[in-house]
């Protein structure tokens, strides 16, 4: 049964093929929401993890391209912007594949004439890591981290303890971690506003954000890796991110905003 219908949804780093990836939360999550245009930026499919005997790909998995390919078909807009972990989808930018348009960068136009550049983040890596070797380190450090965060959160359910995020611990305590983000966001704003948008959407840190900088718009949509976040655009023409419960035990998802819909109105009218 579809619980919202909204104008159109964001979301990135899903990264299919990697154990790590939450796909029964989103499977949820997207049959339980219709939406004009689902924008996919970027890291659908782990292609790395898939070319590694550490890939795993399963049903559900399955199910979630699946289930992207449905509502294309079924009139939902759909555009993928490939990122760092499946860009072999690049290749085919400004082209279709299938019903799903791919494309390099995009641009989305809310409801209310507001213009919003569309990417996934990675091609600031070089000047955040300095170099790949960094970029490669910082990669295998996460990944261990949410690693060790699922199978600890499999020990806490069997003590009826609930879902702890380590990964989340680690950036508010990390100094680094902290700088890394600011570092990541000033950058992509700078890169934003010089393209002559009122906002910019990306994914790839895996940090979900929704909020105003000197009157411009950034978003980060998230990961369904870990903080299982989904940014959404309202008829109204406002901006809202949600995040899905990892303990969702009730019948139906619940989804707990990060920013309420009366928030994101306020949000709105700040942007003018």
């Amino acid at each position: 049964m579809t619980n919202r219908s909204v104008r159109a949804v964001f979301i990135s780093d899903i990264h299919l093929a990697n154990p790590n990836s939450q796909v029964a939360l989103l499977e949820a999550f997207l049959r339980t929401t219709e939406m004009e245009t689902l924008y996919l930026l970027g890291d659908i499919v782990d292609l790395w993890k898939l070319s590694t005997r550490k890939g795993r790909w399963s049903r559900q998995h399955e199910a979630i391209l699946k289930l992207i390919l449905a509502k294309a078909n079924n009139g939902t807009k759909v555009v993928y912007v490939p990122g760092n972990h499946d860009p072999f989808f690049r290749h085919f930018a400004d082209t279709t594949i299938g019903p799903i348009s791919v494309e390099q960068e995009a641009i989305h136009t809310s409801a209310t004439g507001e213009r919003y550049l569309l990417l996934h983040g990675d091609r600031f890596d070089d000047d955040i890591y300095c170099g790949h070797f960094w970029w490669h380190l910082g990669e295998w450090a996460y990944e261990s981290i949410v690693t060790i965060n699922r199978h600890l959160n499999r020990v806490r359910a069997l003590f009826g303890k609930p879902y702890w995020s380590l990964p989340g611990a680690l950036k508010v305590r990390s100094k680094k971690a902290r700088a890394y983000i600011e570092s990541f966001e000033t950058k992509v704003i700078d890169y934003a506003r010089s393209q002559g948008v009122q906002g910019v959407i990306c994914g790839h840190i895996h940090q979900g954000t929704l909020r105003i900088s000197d009157g411009f718009v950034y978003a980060n949509d998230g990961d369904w890796v870990e903080s299982c976040t989904a940014l959404l655009e309202h008829q109204d023409g406002s901006l809202e991110l949600l995040q899905v419960p990892h303990a969702a035990t009730q019948p139906g998802m619940r989804l707990h905003p990060a920013m309420s819909p009366k928030q994101a109105a306020v949000l709105h009218s700040q942007a003018h």
